[in-house]
C-alpha cells in the first residue's frame, strides 16, 4: 500500500507539471496568433502616428502598435527598427526619469533585433547608436561605457549609407567630440570636419548647422558660427522633421547667448 502510494503521488505530480507545460504552451501560441491584423498595417498606423509624435499619447500608440506587429510577425524588420526610432524621441522628451530609461533601454533591445535581421541595412545601427546616446546624456556613466559603441555604430551608418536620415551619424560623432573635449580626447576641429562632411551630404539637416556653429565657436570663429546659425534658419523646414526644426531652434537661442 505504501508503495502504491507514493506511485499514486509520482504520476499525479508528472500530470500535473504535463498540464502546466501544456497550457503554458496554448497561452504562448495564443498570444503569437491573438493578432488579427497583419504587421505590415499595424506599421503603416504606426507610421502615421508618428508624424503626431508632439503628442505623447499618439507616441504611445504608436510604440503599441508596433509592439502589436513583432508579436504578429516576429521577423518584421520594420517594425523592429522602428520600436527603436519610437522609443528613442519618446525617451528624449519626456521629463519622467523612468520612462526615459525604460524607453532607451527598450529601444536598445529593439535596434539589436533589427541588426541581427538585416546587418547590411543602416537602421539598427543608428537607432541603437541613438539610444546609447540617450542613455549616455542621461547618465553619465553610462557616456563613458556606451561612447566606444556609439561611435563604432555611427561609423557603420557611414559605411552603409553617409546620407542616412540628413547624414546624421556625422552629428552623431560630432556630438561626441564637443561632448567629450578636454576629457576623453574629444575635438572641436574633429567636430568641425565632420559636420562640414555632413552638410555637402545633405543641406536641409537643422542639427548640421547648429553643431557646426557650436563647434566654430570653440575654435574662436564666432563670424562662421553666426553664418551658420542664419543659415539654419534660412533653410525651408522639412514637413517631416518640425520636432527636429522647433528644438534645434531653441538651441540655437541658447547657443547665441554665448557669443
Amino acid at each position: 500500500m505504501m508503495k502504491n502510494a507514493r506511485l499514486f503521488k509520482i504520476i499525479s505530480l508528472l500530470l500535473a507539471v504535463w498540464l502546466i507545460a501544456g497550457c503554458s504552451g496554448n497561452h504562448s501560441e495564443d498570444a503569437a496568433v491573438g493578432e488579427t491584423v497583419p504587421a505590415t498595417e499595424l506599421v503603416a498606423q504606426a507610421d502615421a502616428l508618428y508624424k503626431e509624435r508632439d503628442d505623447s499619447a499618439k507616441l504611445r500608440d504608436g510604440l503599441q502598435l508596433l509592439r502589436r506587429a513583432r508579436v504578429a510577425d516576429g521577423s518584421n524588420y520594420e517594425a523592429a527598427w522602428k520600436l527603436g526610432k519610437f522609443n528613442y524621441f519618446m525617451g528624449d522628451n519626456t521629463k519622467d526619469e523612468t520612462l526615459r530609461d525604460k524607453a532607451f533601454k527598450d529601444g536598445v533591445t529593439a535596434s539589436k533585433s533589427a541588426i541581427k535581421m538585416q546587418p547590411e541595412k543602416p537602421d539598427g545601427y543608428f537607432w541603437l547608436g541613438a539610444n546609447l546616446g540617450g542613455q549616455a546624456e542621461a547618465n553619465i556613466l553610462d557616456g563613458a561605457a556606451n561612447l566606444g559603441e556609439i561611435r563604432q555604430n555611427m561609423q557603420k551608418v557611414i559605411e552603409i549609407q553617409p546620407d542616412y536620415e540628413g547624414a546624421m551619424a556625422y552629428v552623431v560623432l560630432a556630438q561626441t567630440e564637443l561632448e567629450t573635449r578636454g576629457m576623453m580626447g574629444g575635438s572641436a576641429e574633429k567636430a568641425a570636419n565632420l559636420l562640414e562632411q555632413a552638410l555637402k551630404l545633405n543641406k536641409r539637416n537643422s542639427f548640421t548647422y547648429l553643431y557646426l556653429a557650436e563647434a566654430y565657436l570653440y575654435l574662436n570663429r564666432k563670424p562662421e558660427a553666426k553664418k551658420m546659425l542664419a543659415e539654419m534658419r534660412s533653410v525651408p523646414p522639412n514637413p517631416d522633421y518640425l520636432p527636429e526644426r522647433r528644438a534645434a531652434e531653441e538651441d540655437a537661442k541658447k547657443l547665441e547667448a554665448k557669443f
